[in-house]
């Protein structure tokens, strides 16, 4: 059965669960159990929430080098390059 990723959470909410160990801070692991019944659903959303806004920045900062690429290419063929000019070949 082919799980279902969704524009929302970017990953297969319907993979089984695999039970993992932490080493947390206790004061904070205190304080998020007050607020949150669901420990492992929070810290999951947050998980998924920090590998979309990761993957986004990675995202953008490939299309950031892919076009300073394109320019220095553009460059070279408009002008050629600096050391065609010094070479002895």
């Amino acid at each position: 059965m082919a799980g279902t990723v969704t524009c929302t959470t970017h990953y297969d909410r319907t993979a089984p669960r695999r039970p993992v160990n932490l080493s947390l801070n206790a004061d904070l692991l205190a304080q998020v159990r007050q607020v949150t019944p669901n420990l492992s659903a929070t810290v999951e959303t947050l998980l998924g929430d920090y590998l979309h806004a990761t993957r986004e920045k990675r995202e953008g900062e490939q299309r950031q080098l892919d076009g300073v690429i394109d320019a220095v290419n553009e460059l070279h063929m408009r002008h050629g390059f600096l050391s065609d000019e010094f070479s002895t070949l």
